[in-house]
């Protein structure tokens, strides 16, 4: 391996053998259960062979998470790994995080790794949150007295002083995430490996752990980055890749793989509807079912104009049908960038609004301060404390020309579509003369 090469991917594929259940019969004769029972001690017993375990089930099915992938990783690079749900990105942290074996190919790593890809990945839950920080550290390969050193930073980073000697089972999710990365990014690792686990944690943890993968990349050590977070990985990350269907599709820097990404987000045509996207996250008891814009007048627009009122309506669905107390919001994006401006139902004296299953709520946007292109639009949903669903980078909305100021022009030239239009004056002042006087 090359002098700066810490990451060497070779050819990696992961299959998985995935049983299924043929139709079962209300009634079976004894001959059938005979039969079918000796049927599948045969089958299970070439699985055993084959791939060293038994898939449960009437037939199998073979299924490859990771593909045919390559590639290298530099000592000091930050890598962006993006991908839909189900793409193999979390297979392949796994591979190189020495949880589970590829099915062919090979991975050459040279350096300690430290990986947080689930909340309580390496903590023993029956210990003290003082005892995970040691038995984590040594696992990493750390003396006792170099977990020591660094013992006090990690307790305030994680903010559990409180709890340090409580069993870590014991602990909220967002305790949990915080130790465990608290303690992944302190021990001094040469490569960290991270997955989307950051979101358990709240808004200022999530900008603390940023930052100190920041600290740790410009300290010359590796860190692979998984998330759905975009804007993350294009400030954070020195380039990207982007993974569907267990194969890269594209690598190079964030910008160029983030916009290929994003072009294949479904623009809204009037309407959409939202249960056909894959690409989100939640507990999904509530989910976002049906879009649809319509202008001042209630008429269904295609292309929303600058200036104009713009109207969105949204139809929820799902298995729970209590009304609870939610925290909903809409926001617009450029395609890589952070969101322009936020719509949420708290900040407009609406913060007691219910939801549940089938309900319909409308938001209204006078005067859409957007010039014309094309933008993201992020949908959010939490009820009760809980997020229900949450899609960030799948959808897409396209605003029309409109005249906002009344001018006939909306942006200096080069700003159309990635700025927020904010009504203004300007007016003559004092001459510097009178100023000094």
């Amino acid at each position: 391996m090359a002098d700066d090469v810490v990451i060497r991917a070779e050819g990696l594929g992961k299959r998985y053998l995935i049983g299924h259940a043929t139709e079962r019969h209300r009634y079976a004769t004894l001959r059938d259960v005979i039969v079918r029972g000796a049927r599948n001690l045969a089958r299970k017993t070439a699985d055993l062979r084959r791939s060293g375990g038994i898939v449960v089930g009437d037939r199998v099915e073979e299924f490859w998470a990771l593909k045919d992938v390559s590639f290298e990783v530099r000592r000091g690079e930050v890598l962006g790994i993006i991908g839909r749900n189900g793409a193999g990105k979390s297979t392949l942290l796994k591979i190189l995080s020495r949880i589970t074996e590829p099915t062919e190919g090979r991975v050459t790593i040279d350096g300690r790794v430290a990986s947080l890809l689930e909340v309580g990945t390496g903590f023993h839950p029956e210990l003290t949150g003082r005892e995970n920080i040691y038995l984590n550290g040594s696992i990493l390969g750390m003396s006792r007295p170099e977990i020591r050193r660094k013992f006090d930073e990690i307790v305030a980073f994680a903010e559990v002083d409180q709890f340090l000697d409580t069993p870590v089972k014991r602990y909220s999710s967002g305790m949990y995430v915080r130790l465990a990365f608290a303690v992944a990014a302190h021990l001094e690792p040469e490569i960290l490996v991270v997955d989307e686990v950051l979101a358990v944690g709240d808004a200022e943890f999530q900008k603390r752990s940023l930052g100190k993968m920041s600290t740790v990349a410009r300290g010359g050590r590796t860190v692979l980055f998984v998330s759905h977070n975009l804007s993350a990985i294009e400030t954070l990350c020195n380039w990207c890749m982007a993974l569907q269907g267990g194969k890269i599709i594209e690598s190079g820097s964030p910008s160029n793989v983030l916009n290929m990404y994003l072009s294949g987000a479904h623009t809204i045509k009037g309407q959409i509807d939202l249960s056909r996207i894959d690409n989100r996250r939640g507990e999904g008891r509530v989910r976002f079912a049906r879009l649809w814009l319509s202008d001042g007048e209630g008429r269904i627009v295609d292309r929303p104009r600058v200036g104009r009122t713009l109207e969105i309506h949204l139809q929820f669905s799902g298995s729970d049908s209590v009304r609870r107390v939610a925290r909903l919001g809409v926001s617009f994006a450029t395609a890589v960038g952070p969101p322009l401006f936020v719509c949420a139902n708290e900040t407009t004296h609406s913060e007691n609004l219910t939801l549940g299953n089938n309900d319909i709520v409308r938001l209204i946007v006078p005067d859409l301060p957007l010039s014309a292109g094309r933008y993201r639009l992020i949908l959010f949903l939490e009820r009760g404390g809980i997020i229900d669903d949450w899609i960030q980078n799948d959808l897409e909305v396209e605003v029309g020309e409109g005249d906002f100021f009344g001018c006939g022009r909306n942006t200096p030239p080069g700003s159309e579509g990635r700025v927020v239009l904010v009504r203004h004056s300007w007016h003559p002042g004092r001459t510097v003369e009178q100023i000094t006087v």
